[in-house]
């Protein structure tokens, strides 16, 4: 059956957290293209403020990799902005033209930031905060600035100016209402919260209303100015003032908008049934919603629809906020303002930080407003969306629902005490019956697991305190520990050296092997585990076990990086860095031939070329006629080097042939990571040798040999190892090193965490001690290596799948 067209516009949570849950139920049912206007893949937006604060990084916050579209076949367009729609022809059409046919359109384009429209808001250093090219400029301007002033005293300003305070700032925050949050506070809680951040450094200018921005001399922002004619100073001017719904595509395009994109309980616009809309940018029954909960429900509705189902429907979502400002924890949902009709029990604690507002009505709890111990915040919320009779429950409400019933709780027994039923993740509708099921069945230990398999505490990250009660609670131990033994994947209660064992014991020389013999939970394991098998059994059984290409990522199953766009780059191998003009002309030509449009110098002394279509990859590789790079392996990537003696009047050894045999002796080899080398004349050291897998340094008498260094996201130096005479030696004991971690490492496991794991002295028993064990496993690396193929080139023997290169037919 010819697959459907779906196209995607927005690439943020909302649009493609319905596309998780249509692949879930319909994987086959659509060709999916998606656009995004950011240079990103999905990242979660919630998190960008611990990005800003220096708790996390940019990596950690994306939801959905590159490797995750490419894995389910999604055609991912990035920094292309969507301007047209034609809805006769139906077809999208991007800014820089590139255009793609639907049978059905998802628009979820969110929603933007509000400016206020004071003069001077187009000055340099006035920004919103909506993104992560807003962080990043927050991030930079607060090396170079001081004063930062915030417009807007809600979430999304406060996680602002507590990051940028954070980074060093003086920051005023700006707020015209009477007190803070006062769409999730009452007055009382927001007063509080004033109170806490002031303790924290932060200034304030509550009530005050912005009459301009003033600028200096270079354009840039220098002070804002209010009504009243006072004035503070600012570098830096963050908008967060609120957001409106992104329209402006959908109104060009004829559909019917009002506070929204307007859409039925099938998230259908009602303009055009073939159009669907999700997320902020959607008004349904009049409201448009801007938190992850009711989002991520309109999702399933969505997904369920385009999979032709035919059944659910969105009516509308009750919400709470749960919010974690600044590590303060606060909590309101419902009507918890109060007024007439209603009934009001307080509990206010100023000393220790707490306040409790509970709303009753007709013996029913409409609202709940809680700072400082929002604990029973899922419970209240539980009861305002139940509306049941709470009569025989008001003398011990307030206290929350450990004092409700006969059984009581301590600590972390509030886990326990909830019920299988009962909602833990808003976000994300995760239960606790869900979660626990979760860790019993895959054996989960630690929070990022339970949020890899159940996304419980992965979106705003307020119930994280709860996750981690469960995780105690269910797995009997301290969720913060790393387990002794901790299961490679939630396939298999065994570990990394269990299964390294048993196929060295057992001789175990299939995927399916280990799946029977250590009896796997899923017949056909999962991404995490299949890779890691199949490098094991070639590493271990070298010319026995068979390597499986579709158990390797894609790019290894493609031989080339695949880039943000799903174009790829191509890496030539150069011997240590060393090229010929011939060379560099079939290089040049190919540029021209396949109109490639950038190449790049690599770090690692090569040469990239980026943007290569995959249908041409077979054709740049044959026309460049160079063996592989293996730029994309986890394997050997490059050796870099100096000139040495040959050429510098400093060196002292002959660097550059050194590196061009330890790469030649080296090339082809598979390992748990990449792996780099580098090889330096003289002790000044150009190639940086002292922050690779394996360094060599010439020195007057011969070679000095470094291990497991790291030039990544944390630099580790690397550790002397062992000085040599010649270059036989060289070749023998960095052998020796690598071959000892391609046997004993973890999948993935670099060799700076896995001599970390196991010990230098372990090593250098092994290795330095043990002549004959040396030499022995030089000789293994050897025979792994002989014979074999260059995957660019030897096709037959490589298990290369050419068909994946053949252009898509239209």
């Amino acid at each position: 059956m010819k697959k459907m067209k779906l196209v995607l516009i927005g690439n943020g949570m909302a649009g493609v957290r319905a596309l998780e849950e249509l692949l879930k139920v319909a994987p086959d049912l659509y060709d999916i293209t998606v656009f995004g206007a950011e240079p990103h893949p999905n990242y979660n937006r919630i998190l960008l403020s611990p990005v800003l604060a220096g708790e996390q990084t940019i990596d950690e916050i994306i939801l959905n990799p590159l490797d995750w579209y490419a894995e389910h076949g999604i055609t991912l367009h990035t920094h292309k902005k969507v301007t047209h729609v034609d809805r006769t022809r139906r077809v999208v059409i991007a800014e820089d033209g590139t255009e793609a046919e639907y049978d059905r359109l998802l628009i979820a384009t969110g929603s933007n930031p509000f400016i206020l429209p004071v003069p001077g808001k187009d000055l340099k250093g006035v920004i919103a905060y909506r993104d992560i090219a807003d962080t990043n400029t927050m991030i930079d301007t607060a090396k170079t600035h001081k004063h930062a002033v915030v417009i807007g005293g809600g979430l999304l300003g406060l996680e602002a100016a507590n990051g940028l305070m954070l980074r060093g700032m003086s920051v005023t925050v700006v707020h015209i209402a009477p007190w803070l949050m006062e769409r999730q506070l009452d007055d009382v809680a927001g007063k509080m919260l004033q109170r806490s951040l002031e303790e924290r450094g932060l200034q304030f200018r509550i009530g005050a209303q912005t009459q301009e921005l003033v600028g200096s001399e270079d354009d840039r922002v220098k002070a804002v100015k209010f009504k009243d004619g006072t004035e503070v100073p600012a570098d830096l001017v963050v908008m967060a003032a609120g957001i409106r719904p992104n329209t402006e595509l959908a109104e060009k395009i004829g559909l019917h908008c009002n506070r929204g994109i307007v859409v039925t309980d099938t998230m259908q616009t009602v303009t055009d049934p073939r159009v669907y809309s999700v997320g902020e940018c959607a008004a349904h029954r009049g409201i448009a919603y801007g938190l992850v909960a009711p989002l991520f429900e309109q999702g399933k509705v969505c997904a369920n629809h385009l999979a032709m189902f035919g059944i659910g429907r969105y009516t509308g979502s009750q919400t709470s906020t749960k919010l974690k400002v600044t590590g303060i924890d606060l909590f309101s949902a419902g009507d918890f303002m109060g007024g007439d009709g209603t009934e009001e029990m307080v509990l206010s604690d100023p000393f220790g930080g707490v306040y409790k507002k509970l709303v009753i009505k007709d013996n029913k709890l409409v609202g709940a407003c809680l700072y400082g111990d929002t604990v029973d915040g899922s419970y209240y919320f539980k009861l305002i969306r139940e509306g049941n009779c709470i009569r025989d429950k008001r003398d011990r409400l307030m206290f929350g629902e450990s004092n409700i019933g006969d059984t009581g709780h301590e600590g972390h027994n509030k886990a326990a005490a909830m019920a299988d039923t009962d909602e833990v993740c808003g976000c994300n509708g995760v239960t606790k019956g869900a979660i626990c099921k979760a860790i019993k069945d895959k054996g989960l230990f630690t929070l990022d697991e339970v949020r890899k398999h159940t996304k419980a505490s992965a979106s705003c990250g307020s119930c994280t305190g709860l996750v981690e009660q469960l995780i105690m609670f269910t797995a009997g131990g301290d969720y913060s520990a790393t387990p002794k033994k901790k299961a490679m994947c939630g396939c298999t209660d065994h570990s990394h050296q269990d299964v390294r064992e048993a196929i060295r014991d057992q001789k175990i020389l299939t995927i399916d092997g280990v799946y029977k013999t250590l009896g796997w939970r899923t017949a056909n394991g999962c991404a995490s585990c299949r890779p890691a098998i199949n490098y094991y059994l070639i590493s271990t059984w070298p010319k026995e076990a068979q390597d499986d290409p579709q158990s390797r990522l894609i790019n290894e199953r493609s031989h080339a990086n695949i880039q943000k766009d799903g174009t790829y780059s191509v890496v030539p191998r150069m011997w240590g860095g060393e090229t010929t003009a011939d060379e560099l002309r079939r290089i040049a030509d190919a540029v021209d031939k396949y109109k490639i449009p950038t190449v790049k110098v690599t770090g690692g002394q090569r040469i990239d070329l980026l943007g290569v279509k995959k249908e041409d990859l077979v054709n740049v590789w044959k026309d460049i006629g160079m063996p592989c790079g293996h730029a994309y392996a986890k394997g050997l990537r490059t050796v870099k080097t100096c000139v040495g003696s040959e050429w510098c009047r400093f060196g002292t050894q002959d660097s550059t042939q050194m590196g061009k045999d330890l790469e030649k002796a080296l090339w082809r080899m598979y390992a748990p990571h990449k792996v780099k080398l580098a090889v330096s004349g003289c002790p000044r050291n150009c190639a940086e040798a002292g922050i690779k897998d394996v360094g060599v340094i010439g020195v007057d008498s011969g070679w000095e040999l470094y291990v497991a260094g790291n030039g990544g996201i944390k630099t580790e130096v690397a550790h002397f190892f062992v000085k040599v005479k010649t270059p036989q030696e060289v070749l023998e004991y960095s052998g020796a090193f690598l071959q000892l971690y391609r046997e004993e490492g973890w999948y993935l496991e670099r060799t700076c965490h896995y001599v970390s794991r196991v010990g230098l002295d372990y090593v250098k028993a092994k290795i330095l001690e043990n002549p004959e064990y040396r030499q022995a496993l030089w000789a293994k690396l050897q025979f792994s290596l002989d014979g074999e193929p260059d995957p660019w080139f030897d096709f037959d023997r490589a298990k290369v799948d050419t068909r994946q290169f053949e252009p898509l037919s239209i």
